[in-house]
């Protein structure tokens, strides 16, 4: 019988504080700290999920919705939403938070592509997830529609 884990098992959460030496001149926060802290989230979420090592095998995309400023907390969530055989996909969702108003922003939304590896960098089989709430089932039945996606995307090379 093969794994299966629910998304649960996966979920990461982490909060920074936007300092000045990571925002640019308009004092926001740099898009690649945000990609940084993204990547970083997506593996702890994967690792969580099938025990390995893993590597980024895609950032398949990254929409960057509002920005955050110095003083802000960055609220990072990761989980899976799909599996294959050595792959997963993760979505992460940053949240930034004005810590004087309590006003909360939907900064970023991406996805990525785990790959589960072995001690000599071979790809290995990974469980199976079981997404539990509606939006979980939601970016589960969807995931076939971006598996595809990069398909396609990577024909175009």
């Amino acid at each position: 019988m093969e794994k299966a884990y629910s998304v649960d098992r996966s979920r990461t959460i982490q909060t920074r504080l936007v300092l000045p030496p990571d925002t640019n001149h308009l004092q926001t926060i740099f898009g690649g700290k945000v990609l940084a802290y993204i990547d970083e989230i997506a593996a702890l979420a994967a690792m969580k999920h099938c025990n390995r090592v893993v590597v980024t095998a895609s950032i398949d995309s990254v929409d960057f919705l509002s920005s955050a400023k110095v003083g802000d907390a960055l609220s990072l969530e990761a989980f899976i939403t799909s599996t294959g055989r050595s792959s997963m996909e993760v979505y992460v969702q940053v949240v930034s938070t004005d810590l004087l108003s309590g006003n909360k922003t939907l900064t970023t939304e991406s996805f990525l592509t785990m790959v589960a590896v072995d001690e000599n960098g071979v790809p290995v089989a990974v469980p199976k997830v079981i997404p539990q709430t509606d939006e979980e089932k939601s970016l589960f039945e969807t995931a076939s529609a971006r598996k595809e996606h990069r398909r396609n995307r990577s024909k175009i090379r």
